[in-house]
């Protein structure tokens, strides 16, 4: 059946149909090889290469207005100004191969730049020097054929890792994280010497990298990056360094969002960024800014995962999913082929030259221009002086000897070069001088065989080329991002407390929208709730508005996975037996909505006493039996220490067979899980229980943590595991003792003098900062420790000469008040101090407290003397 037209109908189906697949594989070619994938050649897309081609057309040494720049490009790129433009300020904004002037905006406060008619462009010398050659060059005719532009740019530098790249195409995409210059030299360096090399990512914005998974930047690895926070005071913190990809406004966008959710507690944000980054953010009253400094990593933009995808195009073929590795490897080896190409250009210029320069000096010296003059035609012309140049064409070694070497041809003579010396002037053969001829081919000889030296040693001048490239550009590259690995932070442990925990216990409810029912605590709403109930069942649930889950709620809570100091004490009435059985357990892992039964499950059973202990604790408890059962003692104590601490699900041990009346609390317990050890991350400055770091002790109920901080102050304060410290700010920091002396070595500003004190802690504010030496702006701490007997060597420096000495601070002062000055050690400052004992960590309680205190002296600077002591309030 034929339409209207005259098609059949399948026909004309299937050729729409064919038309659109080759329609649009057209399009999914062009955009992934014209416009958003790069090429590994030279690193660029189309857009950029074709930028800095106009850029090297339009040099001339001085700054073009970027408006120019963009006109001149749209001669080659068949698209809008604005698109160029975009791409021209993304170049020049990295500051690598453009050299920016005026107003290019700012990365990290994400202020976009000037029009372009009011900036200004030009090439920076590295990009002269590594990315352009147009003998090396291959080119091909611009869209309108008018124009000859490069395929690709003859880089001679692994650019594309330098800059890095991000394009979305058709069916997919390409991420390559920028990597550091200084680095990117040295691994292409260890390439040519035949060595593996690793690499990784650099941003110019700085911040903390995680580079575990990166997997050499291919497509599935991942990088967690973080923002710089530091920790100002109580009641602020400072963001110095954002995560790449983000702004200063983007970040605090995000601060405010989860300001917003509850999930931070923040009272204000101020945006200080002016050359550096400073985002000064103010804490609310009571809020810990080591909690809140994990919460931002936790619900902000303050940490970024990025999944690179290194995918490039190889030799204008198709997109390729490589490594970091293969491209640097590429780019290197890329490097030395492009080297070898301009050496045998030069090579051949320079033989050129001095063929051309023996031609000219034996065409004059040999007076050759003289047997022309009786010639009669062009032709007759050409052919004596070629006869007359013939004997003296470069011959083998042996019949070389006989004839004047620096008059030797390197390739037969021409009819262009015998045209070249008609053309010479008389004017320049009156003039001849054959000393400075001679000179200039000794001079292009030297060269020559120079030249001829890098060829035969290809890979040294490689290598060569990038220390050059290092020395010459490298210097304020250095790395900006630290590579670390970053803990997990657990959102519930740092989630600000933004909502309540209510409960109904008779009808069974919880949540945080029973506002008219009992208060339990503040949490917040991703916290898990526990709760038992009166029949022996257990079950956890997330919070939400109103939740059912069971009527008689005994207890309720926040639970914490992974818990197993927190410990569930009970005894319940075994519906069957009648016997009342006594238990203890932890409850570390569960399926949450699910509930469990602590009981045997008879029907009958339920609870007679039940605590939730925090810290292992084991209580006595009282128990009343029924005054109808057999038994002789009606009453008795049962003490949970001697239980063992089971799994939930454990049946527990008989209390008593009888009937029981009544259970009631007798004497509060002790901890029945012993000290817990702690350590701290000797890198991220945070506690743990994972024996990684620095080992501080093993803390019990009502222990103590003693930081002494170079600063010249210290803190005592409880365990708080969520706490952040910072290891390059410590001179101690472990389990504190009452016994337990400070020592201190430090330089008093006022006075001029360095002093030695000891003393024990006698402040009674836990988690406040006390000051140990002056608040003068020149006092100076030099070393602080607990040990019982710290020996220390100091340097001073007298008539230009340093001098050395080793003291006993035990020796030196007695113990003495906390705010006493202490002992002149020294007249004036100390170029060293060093203690000489091992790290101690205090386990046992020292004796220092036993030894006789001495009496306080006090006297000015002018009569102090070594031994001297002051003593005196600050």
């Amino acid at each position: 059946m034929e339409n209207q037209h005259g098609i059949e109908a399948d026909g004309e189906a299937a050729g729409l149909k064919g038309m659109y697949e080759d329609y649009f594989l057209d399009y999914a070619s062009y955009v992934i090889l014209e416009r958003a994938v790069p090429a590994i050649e030279d690193g660029l897309k189309p857009v950029q290469r074709r930028i800095l081609h106009a850029l090297k057309e339009m040099d001339d040494g001085r700054y073009h207005k970027v408006a120019n720049v963009i006109g001149q490009t749209m001669q080659y790129h068949p698209h809008g100004d604005a698109a160029i433009g975009d791409a021209l300020v993304n170049l020049g904004q990295k500051e690598l191969m453009i050299d920016p002037q005026g107003n290019w905006g700012n990365t990290l406060t994400g202020d976009s730049a000037a029009a372009s008619r009011y900036i200004e462009a030009r090439l920076t010398k590295f990009a002269l020097e590594v990315v352009f050659n147009p003998q090396t060059t291959e080119w091909q005719l611009s869209y309108d054929g008018r124009k000859k532009e490069p395929v690709n740019l003859p880089m001679k530098f692994p650019m594309l890792l330098a800059q890095g790249a991000e394009g979305i195409a058709v069916g997919l995409s390409t991420k390559i994280l920028p990597h550091n210059f200084i680095e990117l030299c040295k691994a292409s360096i260890k390439i040519l010497e035949g060595k593996k090399v690793k690499i990784y990512p650099d941003f110019p914005t700085g911040g903390t990298i995680d580079v575990s998974d990166y997997q050499s930047g291919k497509r599935g690895g991942r990088v967690k990056i973080r923002a710089t926070i530091e920790k100002i005071d109580n009641k602020f913190i400072a963001i110095r360094e954002i995560p790449y990809g983000m702004t200063t406004q983007t970040l605090i966008d995000s601060i405010i969002k989860a300001n917003d959710k509850g999930k931070i507690k923040i009272k204000k944000v101020t945006d200080n960024t002016a050359a550096e980054v400073e985002l000064l953010i103010e804490l609310a009253p009571g809020i810990s800014p080591d909690v809140t400094i994990d919460a931002l990593y936790a619900f902000t933009n303050c940490e970024l995962s990025v999944s690179p995808n290194a995918c490039v195009i190889i030799e204008g073929d198709k997109p390729h999913f490589v490594t970091v590795e293969d491209i640097l490897q590429y780019n290197t080896q890329q490097t030395k082929d492009l080297l070898r190409q301009e050496l045998l250009i030069r090579q051949g210029e320079l033989e050129e030259k001095i063929h051309f320069a023996s031609l000219e000096k034996i065409f004059i010296e040999r007076r050759i221009y003289r047997d022309i003059e009786e010639a009669e035609s062009f032709e007759q012309v050409l052919e004596i002086i070629r006869k007359g140049l013939s004997k003296y064409v470069r011959e083998p070694k042996e019949k070389a000897k006989k004839n004047d070497d620096r008059l030797l041809l390197y390739r037969a003579v021409s009819d262009e070069d015998i045209t070249r010396l008609t053309e010479i002037r008389i004017k320049r053969i009156s003039k001849y001088n054959s000393f400075k001829a001679d000179e200039l081919m000794a001079k292009l000889e030297e060269e020559l065989k120079e030249v001829r030296h890098h060829l035969q040693h290809l890979t040294e001048y490689a290598i060569n080329w990038y220390q050059g490239l290092l020395d010459k550009y490298g210097k304020g590259r250095e790395r900006k991002t630290t590579i670390g690995t970053f803990e997990k932070v657990e959102v519930a442990a740092v989630a600000a407390n933004n909502t309540k925990l209510y409960v109904d216990r008779k009808e069974g409810f919880v949540g945080q929208g029973l506002k008219k029912e009992e208060f339990v605590c503040d949490c917040s709403d991703v916290d898990d709730i526990i709760v038992f109930r009166r029949d022996g069942v257990m079950t956890v649930t997330r919070i939400d508005d109103k939740t059912f889950v069971g009527k008689d709620i005994i207890h309720v809570n926040v639970w914490k996975k992974g818990d197993e100091r927190t410990t569930y004490n009970l005894v319940y009435l075994d519906g069957k037996t009648g016997r009342a059985m006594a238990k203890r357990f932890n409850v570390t892992a569960i399926t949450r909505d699910r509930e469990y039964d602590l009981t045997k499950g008879n029907k009958g059973s339920k609870l007679l006493y039940f605590s939730a202990n925090p810290n292992g604790e084991a209580e006595i408890i009282t128990a009343q039996l029924s005054q109808s059962s057999k038994a002789r003692q009606k009453n008795f104590d049962f003490d949970f220490s001697e239980l063992a601490i089971k799994s939930r699900g454990a049946a527990g041990n008989i209390m008593t067979r009888y009937p029981v009346r009544k259970v009631t609390l007798k004497e509060v317990g002790k901890s029945t899980l012993g000290a817990m050890k702690v350590w701290m991350d000797e890198v991220s400055g945070r506690l743990n229980l994972d024996e990684r770091g620095q080992y501080l002790g093993g803390f019990d109920t009502g222990d103590l943590i003693l930081a002494l901080y170079k600063d010249g102050s210290y803190e005592r304060e409880e365990l708080d595991l969520t706490r952040r410290y910072e290891p390059d700010n410590l001179y101690f920091i472990g389990k504190y003792h009452e016994d337990m002396v400070v020592s201190a070595v430090y330089f008093e500003g006022e006075r001029g003098v360095t002093l030695v004190k000891r003393f024990q802690i006698e402040t009674s504010s836990p988690g406040q900062a006390f000051s140990f030496i002056t608040d003068h702006k020149q006092s100076k701490l030099y070393i602080a420790s607990v040990h019982p007997d710290p020996e220390v060597r100091y340097a001073w420096r007298e008539k230009r000469e340093k001098r050395e000495k080793t003291v006993k601070l035990a020796e030196f002062i007695d113990v003495k008040g906390w705010k006493s000055l202490g002992n002149k050690l020294h007249d004036g400052k100390l170029i060293s101090a060093k203690e000489l004992n091992e790290p101690y960590l205090p386990t046992e309680s020292s004796s220092e407290s036993k030894k006789s205190k001495g009496s306080n002296g006090q006297g000015g600077k002018e009569d102090l003397k070594p031994g001297d002591t002051i003593e005196l309030d600050f």
